[in-house]
């Protein structure tokens, strides 16, 4: 049995407004990690490290999501162009509004997507062509396919126009074609990725959605043009949530095999793969805090616990062993730890990443850390001092999805034209 997610504390609306955060912040690890690939390894090394990272992570846990709302394909390999897009609109590589996918579908196999706002674009834009067309070329062609290849091996993704951007304020950012043809060779999947397979991440059961919850339990309805996420019943975002945490764990071990293969010591790894985390703890416990509206004037110890309660650093609780209450987290060898997961990284050795957190709700907050490297208590208390902060979390606030605010829209089905 699975042990009780830790979202389960939380009300519907509020699990509504939570999910699109999540994705978000799984875009953000990228923001976070790659300025310190660029650092130690340059720029062309980093692009390698971004590529391998998410085709050893994305077919995972697309796989994972499809099988979780109930819109897998009825034949392993067999999916169409909507199973596909329903893929993207959960994939923490395409969180909504963010990145702004438009879907059209003319037929099961044959269907076109664009990009009316990239976010992604916007922050590698400043650093000039070089990096434009590393991310929009390099990048995007291995690893769209790389992610249709959960669906349908014989999927291709294939550019219309995309960036650099001719002329500079052209619109939509790019276009996209998405054909799935038997003849289509099918593309070799990375070594990494039967690594990632083997991981305690990539094979975690979760509770299955209580099909009785108010709201939807699935996705097994039409392609929308935005999900709805306030429509989804509170088990079925409940689930949704461990889901996009785990996508973010699966992406972090793919960095790190990545980024192990370019290094000549533990250390080194161990020091990039701190300061990816830090940056993204920082991050993600400023956009939670925001979103949740929590109050760190009247009790911040209180709002502390409730947002390590959510924060990704921590879940989903069956994969992370965890008690989060009253000011203290005390974590115990878990899974987690056998897939050397971000929790693995922290301890009473290393408290960086959770003053990162904490501080992302009030700058005065701090942690006290006791126990071993597996099981430890952390106590959350209050200086009179607020701390400065982190450089990686300043680092990672370079993107302008640190900020980037969600606006509401209307969700609209789409039909073959």
């Amino acid at each position: 049995m699975s042990e009780v997610s830790r979202y389960a504390d939380l009300s519907r609306d509020e699990l509504a407004t939570l999910v699109p955060e999540l994705l978000l912040i799984g875009q953000l690890i990228d923001r976070s990690g790659m300025a310190w690939c660029i650092s130690a390894f340059g720029r062309e090394e980093m692009l390698q490290i971004a590529i391998e990272e998410w085709a050893a992570a994305s077919p995972i846990y697309t796989r994972r999501m499809q099988v979780a709302l109930g819109y897998q394909p009825a034949v392993v390999g067999k999916g169409d162009v909507v199973t596909i897009f329903k893929g993207l609109q959960l994939d923490i590589g395409a969180p909504p509004q963010f990145m702004d996918f438009r879907y059209t579908v003319h037929d099961p196999w044959h269907g076109e997507f664009r990009l009316d706002h990239c976010g992604a674009l916007m922050d590698v834009e400043p650093m000039g062509e070089d990096y434009v067309r590393g991310m929009c070329h390099d990048i995007e062609d291995p690893t769209f396919d790389a992610t249709a290849l959960a669906t349908n091996p014989h999927a291709q993704v294939r550019p219309i126009h995309r960036p650099p951007r001719v002329p500079v304020d052209r619109n939509p950012h790019c276009a996209w074609t998405v054909i799935i043809d038997e003849s289509y060779p099918e593309p070799e999947p990375y070594p990494a990725l039967a690594v990632n397979q083997r991981s305690r991440a990539a094979t975690l059961e979760l509770a299955p959605i209580d099909v009785t919850d108010e709201g939807l339990a699935d996705y097994s309805g039409p392609l929308l043009a935005d999900v709805d996420f306030g429509a989804f019943s509170k088990s079925a975002l409940v689930r949704i949530a461990d889901e996009v945490c785990l996508q973010m764990h699966l992406l972090d071990r793919a960095f790190a095999l990545a980024v192990a293969e370019r290094t000549e010591t533990d250390g080194e790894l161990e020091r990039i793969r701190r300061k990816q985390l830090v940056g993204v703890a920082g991050i993600a416990a400023e956009r939670l805090s925001r979103a949740l509206g929590l109050d760190r004037d009247s009790d911040p110890v209180a709002a502390a616990t409730r947002l390590l309660a959510v924060h990704p650093l921590l879940n989903p609780a069956a994969y992370v062993a965890a008690d989060v209450r009253a000011g203290t987290v005390t974590v115990r060898q878990s899974v987690a730890h056998d897939d050397a997961a971000w929790i693995s990284l922290c301890g009473p050795a290393w408290t960086e990443a959770l003053q990162a957190a904490v501080r992302g709700l009030d700058p005065r907050l701090d942690v006290e850390v006791i126990g071993t490297d597996l099981e430890w208590e952390a106590t959350v208390v209050l200086r009179s001092d607020p701390a400065p902060e982190a450089s990686e979390v300043a680092v990672t606030k370079f993107s302008t999805g640190a900020t980037f605010t969600f606006q509401p829209r209307m969700s609209l089905p789409i039909t073959p034209i």
